[in-house]
């Protein structure tokens, strides 16, 4: 336990507490306002805000709903995602307190900054949770409960973390259509959910994507020494034989930005007319700067 607590970074704290206040911001200055509802348990905290007394506020049930999720999901995530991710609810629930609450600003009846424009509070209030959202995750905690959850049941259920999340939303916004008697704020909340988890892609895995080239070749000494000279960068050589001819052929693995594909390709075919290439994109990138040519 103390060795795995060794392992919580000053910084990470840091940024999940930027996330938190991002994602508060979010949800209060856009969504909150105008009864729109964020997904997963955030979502549910924001619908049973709004049919209990005033006294359990979203702050309330954010807390009470999440933290006890994070605790159950410690055996499979570990100590360290539960310390964060709990600090990160807890900054989020803070935040959610004081704007409402404390802050002088009005977020009782409009957004403050998008009035009662359903479309730009639902897209501007995804974009931001989902900025929050991507955030915890990339500095090692996380914002709600459920995706715990997925974790822990999509594989027992046979279905996969994002499918289980997805359905969890999509009931959710059938019982707030259900209990509001409407389903124009359950509709403009999925445009809400569409937006904050395209955002969470970007920013956990990059808004740049870079690409990963596989080059399958007879000529790998030449292609090297030419890909090493244009891009200044190292690669990978497997050694490879053909299923069909039986000869030898080597597989390069080379990483580059989508910029430098074709310049990529056009190098390697000149060395090698009958070179195999595949693309692939790359969510992250690590190295040590060594050269792995």
């Amino acid at each position: 336990m103390l060795k795995q607590l060794k392992k919580l970074r000053w910084q990470n704290f840091a940024m999940l507490t930027l996330a938190g206040i991002i994602n508060a911001i979010g949800v209060t200055i856009f969504l909150y306002p105008v009864n729109l509802y964020d997904s997963g348990i955030s979502g549910t905290s924001m619908l049973l805000a709004q049919i209990t007394p005033e006294y359990l506020t979203l702050s309330v049930f954010l807390l009470i709903l999440n933290v006890p999720l994070f605790i159950f999901g410690l055996k499979k995530q570990g100590i360290v995602f539960t310390i964060y991710a709990v600090y990160t609810v807890g900054i989020y629930s803070l935040f959610s307190f004081l704007i409402t609450d404390v802050f002088p600003v009005d977020v009782s009846v409009a957004s403050p900054l998008a009035g009662t424009d359903l479309l730009l509070c639902a897209l501007f209030g995804g974009v931001i949770s989902g900025v929050g959202s991507g955030l915890a995750i990339r500095f090692g905690g996380a914002m709600d409960g459920i995706e715990v959850m997925a974790v822990i049941f999509a594989k027992k259920l046979g279905i996969t973390v994002g499918t289980f999340v997805m359905i969890y939303n999509v009931i959710l916004y059938i019982i707030c259509g259900f209990v509001i008697e409407s389903w124009i704020l359950p509709l403009y909340s999925i445009v809400t959910y569409g937006a904050a988890l395209k955002t969470v892609d970007f920013m956990v895995e990059g808004f740049d994507r870079a690409k990963g080239a596989m080059i399958i070749t007879s000529k790998p000494d030449e292609i090297c020494e030419a890909l090493t000279v244009a891009f200044e960068s190292g690669m990978t050589r497997i050694g490879a034989k053909g299923g069909y001819s039986g000869s030898d052929l080597t597989v390069i693995y080379f990483v580059v930005n989508r910029f430098q594909v074709s310049k990529m390709q056009e190098i390697v075919h000149e060395i090698d007319r009958g070179a195999y290439i595949t693309i692939s994109e790359v969510a992250d990138v690590f190295a040590n700067n060594q050269d792995h040519s």
